[in-house]
C-alpha cells in the first residue's frame, strides 16, 4: 500500500492542530474547546522537572501564559501553513513584531526596513528600537534590491521588510534579499500579513521567520486582536518563546486563539473570493476618470506586476488607489458608500475602505507621509467577499457624490 501524501494547503487549515482526545481534551471534540485555566495540575511532584522541559505536543501543560492547548493547536497550524518547524502566536501582530525584533537584535546593532512598511512597525522601530534601545535604522527602497544591498553594514543585525507593503502595495524581491544575506549572521524577517500564507509563504523563499497579524486575514472575521511568527530556525525559535512566554508575555489568549483557530477553517475558500472581488475592483477603478493611480499587484500596470506572478499564487484583496481631486472629494466619496465602510484594518469578510493620511499613517510625519507617496486623497481598499455588483454599484455611487455640488438659491430682490 502507498503512503499517503502530505496533507494539501486546503486541508490543513481545517484540521490540522485539531485532533480528538488530544490537546487536553477527553471527549473527543472535532474542535479544540477553549481552555479558560490559567493555571493546570501536575500529576505529582518530580524534583528535577524544569519548566522549559515541559512538551506541549506530549499533553503537558503548568501555566497558561507558558503554554495552552488552544493555543498549542492554533501555533501547531500556523506553523504548517507557513511550512515552518516552529510557531508562536501573540496578543498582536504588534507584539509578534517586536518579540521577533527584540529577538534578533541587541544595542548598537543595525537595522534595515522597508521604507514603505506599516506605520505601526516603522513608529516602533523608531520610538522603540532607535531611541530607547540603541538601533539604529535604515529605511530603504526595497523594491530594487541593490538598495537593501547598499545599506548593509558590518553591525546590521537584521532585515525587516512587508511584501506587498502598506499601504502602496509595493513588493520586496525575497528569495533576491535572502541570497544577498545567504553568507551573513543577518535575520530576515518578512510581514506576510497582506499576502496570507495562501498566497506567498516567505520561508520557502529563504526569509528567517515570518510574520502575520492574525487579527486579518487569517482570523478573516473582525473579531480577535491576534498576531504570530513562524520559523525553521531552532535557535531563533527557542529565543523567541523565551521572550513570548518570560521575557514579554503577550501572547494570544484562548479566546482569541480559539477565534484565529475557527477563522483558519475557510482560509483557502475566503481568499480565493477576496483575489477576484479585489481584481475586478481594480480594473473598475483603473477605467474611471476620477482614479489617477491605482495599486494592486494583479494590474499589468502594477511595476511589481511580474515579480508578484513569481513570488505570489495570487494577489491578494487589498489595493489602493489615488482620487485626482481634493481631501473635499475624499470626503464626499466615501461618506457615500454603504457597502463598503471606513475603518481601518483588512482582512476580514467586509470590505473596508480608509484614507491612510487621516488614519492608518496619520502618526508619520507630513513629509515622512510625502516621502511615501502617502497623499490626502490616497484610499487603501479590503474588498470582502460580498457580491461584485454590490461593490462596484457602491463605488458607482461614491463616483457620483463627488460630482455633485451644493448649489444656494439666488437672493430674491
Amino acid at each position: 500500500m502507498e503512503d499517503q501524501s502530505e496533507p494539501t494547503f486546503d486541508t490543513l487549515t481545517v484540521s490540522e492542530g485539531e485532533e480528538p482526545f488530544e490537546n487536553g481534551s477527553e471527549a473527543g471534540d472535532v474542535v479544540s474547546p477553549i481552555h479558560l485555566a490559567s493555571t493546570f495540575a501536575l500529576p505529582g511532584l518530580d524534583a528535577e522537572m524544569r519548566l522549559e522541559d515541559v512538551d506541549p505536543a506530549a499533553g503537558e501543560f503548568v501555566y497558561g501564559r507558558l503554554s495552552n492547548p488552544t493555543r498549542h493547536a492554533l501555533e501547531t497550524r500556523l506553523a504548517a501553513l507557513e511550512g515552518g518547524a516552529h510557531g508562536a502566536a501573540f496578543a498582536s501582530g504588534t507584539a509578534a513584531i517586536f518579540t521577533t525584533l527584540l529577538a534578533g537584535v541587541t544595542p548598537g546593532d543595525h537595522v534595515v526596513a522597508f521604507e514603505d512598511l506599516y506605520a505601526g512597525t516603522r513608529r516602533m522601530l523608531n520610538d522603540v528600537f532607535q531611541s530607547r534601545l540603541g538601533v539604529d535604522v535604515t529605511y530603504v527602497d526595497a523594491t530594487d534590491t541593490a538598495n537593501v544591498a547598499a545599506a548593509l553594514r558590518e553591525e546590521t543585525a537584521a532585515v525587516w521588510m512587508e511584501s506587498p507593503t502598506n499601504p502602496k502595495l509595493a513588493l520586496c524581491d525575497i528569495a533576491g534579499i535572502a541570497d544577498l544575506l545567504a553568507d551573513r549572521d543577518v535575520m530576515f524577517g518578512v510581514d506576510n500579513t497582506f499576502a496570507s500564507p495562501y498566497f506567498q509563504r516567505p520561508l520557502e523563499l529563504g526569509a528567517d521567520v515570518v510574520a502575520h497579524s492574525t487579527t486579518k486575514y487569517l482570523n478573516g472575521h473582525s473579531d480577535a486582536i491576534a498576531g504570530a511568527v513562524v520559523t525553521d530556525d531552532d535557535a531563533l525559535a527557542e529565543e523567541i518563546r523565551f521572550l513570548q512566554q518570560v521575557g514579554v508575555g503577550a501572547v494570544s489568549g484562548p479566546f482569541d486563539s480559539y477565534l484565529v483557530l475557527r477563522g483558519m477553517k475557510t482560509l483557502a475558500a475566503r481568499m480565493d473570493r477576496h483575489e477576484a472581488n479585489a481584481m475586478a475592483v481594480a480594473e473598475f477603478l483603473d477605467e474611471r476618470p476620477e482614479v489617477s493611480d491605482v495599486y494592486y499587484p494583479g494590474l499589468p500596470s502594477h511595476p511589481d506586476h511580474e515579480l508578484a506572478r513569481e513570488q505570489m499564487s495570487g494577489f491578494g484583496g487589498i489595493l489602493s488607489f489615488e482620487l485626482d481631486g481634493d481631501i473635499g472629494d475624499a470626503k464626499r466619496f466615501v461618506e457615500a458608500l454603504s457597502e463598503f465602510t471606513l475603518a481601518v484594518s483588512v482582512g476580514g469578510v467586509e470590505s473596508l475602505i480608509e484614507l491612510p493620511a487621516a488614519m492608518t499613517h496619520e502618526p508619520l510625519s507630513p513629509a515622512e507621509r510625502e516621502a511615501l507617496g502617502i497623499s490626502d486623497t490616497l484610499m487603501r481598499v479590503s474588498v470582502g467577499i460580498e457580491g461584485i455588483d454590490d461593490l462596484i454599484a457602491d463605488l458607482k455611487g461614491g463616483f457620483a457624490a463627488m460630482d455633485r455640488r451644493q448649489t444656494t438659491p439666488s437672493a430674491e430682490n
